[in-house]
């Protein structure tokens, strides 16, 4: 019998070692995965590669994991923001590397990792330094940037609720990043407000497929308690 639910964050995260690339879903604390995170911090892994729309927030979250100086590299859109502390002060030390990445193009690099596509062109970033050292191509009279998807090794995202096969519905803008990280990543852990019995998730609505994702983690949420569907 298919059963991807594990009973606690640390069981889910079993097998993340030294120097792993991780994506996190969230934009800032929308769809973040805190339990999972705060699991790993726990848990010690570090040398960490991290995939990420910004590089934290405040003093939860994954600003707790760049402050506990697990990461070594971030690869995001939004560094830095009045609440980014922790990954400022470590940036001007030297202590941890950067590859921005405009949003539309983060989301198109991991949406093509997914769909096991080996790269791509978009005009963003052309003639900015954010192209420099990249194949560029003129098409039908317009420059482009040829860059490559972003693949993981983990994923850990949040949704609203899962069954055991590891189907996902999330709860509104909470999706984000989600779904599209669940595909490229080697393995997809979930932490789940609810998780229902097969067949309580209408096929129709299921916006992560099972098939992405490996173990799920179910983690009271107080945000999502008054949303039932």
């Amino acid at each position: 019998m298919i059963n991807k639910i594990v009973q606690t964050p640390q069981e889910a995260l079993a097998g993340i070692g030294d120097g792993a690339t991780i994506m996190i879903g969230g934009f800032g604390n929308a769809g973040m995965p805190a339990a999972l995170i705060d699991a790993l911090i726990a848990q010690g892994a570090k040398e960490l590669t991290i995939v990420n729309n910004n590089a934290g927030n405040g003093d939860t979250g994954l600003a707790a994991l760049i402050k506990a100086r697990r990461v070594r590299k971030i690869i995001c859109s939004f560094p830095r923001q009045a609440d980014s502390w922790h990954f400022d002060a470590l940036y001007r030390a030297g202590e941890i590397q950067l590859e921005l990445v405009p949003q539309g193009n983060l989301a198109e690099r991991i949406r093509a990792a997914g769909a096991g596509i080996g790269a791509f062109f978009t005009p963003t970033g052309y003639g900015t330094q954010l192209a420099e050292g990249k194949e560029t191509r003129l098409i039908d009279g317009k420059h482009y940037v040829l860059e490559q998807p972003i693949h993981a090794d983990f994923a850990l995202i949040k949704a609203l609720r899962g069954d055991r096969w590891g189907n996902l519905v999330y709860r509104k803008t909470a999706r984000n990043f989600g779904p599209i990280m669940a595909a490229a990543a080697k393995c997809t852990i979930a932490q789940v407000h609810e998780t229902v019995d097969l067949g309580q998730i209408d096929p129709e609505v299921v916006v992560t497929p099972g098939i992405f994702v490996q173990r799920i983690v179910r983690i009271e949420d107080p945000v999502c308690n008054p949303c039932k569907n």
